[in-house]
């Protein structure tokens, strides 16, 4: 392996100010989307008649997610009998 001379990076005031300006349009587009998501999920609850406030709705928001995209849980079963009535003919 060929070794080289290690080189030298500066931070410039312009890389800087760059960098703080890419952040803050990155937390306003996050805020944008929270509050979307939260509006969405008001409107959701309140015509689905539920009224639950965002924060009381984590459980819910994932199985609305898995009902969305298909996927029931269903635990395994862990005997034998278990398997055998799970079985549809």
């Amino acid at each position: 392996m060929l070794r080289r001379k290690p080189t030298r990076i500066e931070l410039k005031i312009d890389d800087c100010e760059e960098f703080e300006s890419i952040k803050k349009e990155l937390e306003a587009r996050k805020r944008q989307r929270e509050e979307a998501e939260s509006g969405a999920s008001d409107i959701t609850d309140i015509i689905a008649g539920g009224g639950a406030s965002a924060s009381t709705s984590s459980s819910s928001r994932a199985e609305l997610i898995n009902e969305r995209i298909g996927f029931k849980p269903h635990p395994k079963p862990n005997t034998l009998p278990g398997l055998f009535n799970s079985l549809q003919f």
